[in-house]
């Protein structure tokens, strides 16, 4: 059988498209949120619900396949006026780390179990919360112009520029870059996982577009 093409495949870079893929443990809860929430990003900034040519995509490690995500899941998306329709659990596959360009997972477990599946994972996985204190310390004037070189080679060198400064940028707790799991819990806690989320998500996604969010 043929491998598919993608990240972890020679001649990638010739792909139009960057591929971004979220990673909790069930993906009905955190990676469908923090999914949904990307995409409503990128639409605001760009006002180009295609994310130019950023592809955003969840599974989870012990996936619910084909599953709904939570409901209160779906209410944190609604509060920030985000799309949930349509959505369907997966399973990680090996599939989904050879295709993305950009793995951020709700732990550092799950990072570790993405990375264990090979696929020269490692340079491009992250757990979200590392990756935007990655991205903040990144120059943004280091990046390629997204109107002159394109969103997806930006978004290229920004995960080479983050993964050079991981060994220098570390962590302030063992913690720091957790976020912690909301199922079976109530909205409350749901909503603030929500803007755990949100808030870690907004760096990255200007760093990714060169557009801040608007106010």
């Amino acid at each position: 059988m043929t491998a598919p093409e993608g990240r972890g495949i020679a001649g990638h870079e010739e792909s139009d498209t960057f591929r971004i893929l979220h990673v909790s443990t069930g993906n009905v809860c955190r990676s469908p949120i923090t999914e949904r929430l990307t995409r409503h990003a990128l639409s605001d900034r760009l006002g180009d619900p295609l994310g130019g040519g950023l592809i955003v995509e969840s599974a989870g490690t012990w996936g619910h396949e084909g599953a709904p995500m939570e409901a209160n899941a779906e209410l944190v998306l609604a509060d920030f006026g985000a799309d949930y329709s349509g959505f369907v659990g997966r399973e990680l596959l090996d599939e989904h780390v050879i295709r993305a360009d950009l793995v951020l997972t709700a732990t550092r477990d799950h990072r570790a179990q993405v990375i264990s599946m090979g696929h020269s994972a490692g340079l491009r996985t992250f757990t979200l919360k590392e990756f935007t204190r990655l991205v903040r310390a990144i120059d943004p004037a280091t990046l390629p112009d997204p109107r002159d070189e394109g969103m997806v080679e930006r978004a290229r060198a920004l995960v080479r520029a983050a993964a050079a400064l991981r060994g220098w940028l570390l962590a302030p707790s063992v913690d720091a870059d957790e976020v912690n799991d909301p199922y079976g819990a109530p909205i409350t806690f749901f909503r603030s996982i929500g803007d755990e989320i949100n808030q870690a998500l907004d760096p990255v996604v200007t760093a990714l577009t060169g557009v801040s969010a608007k106010r």
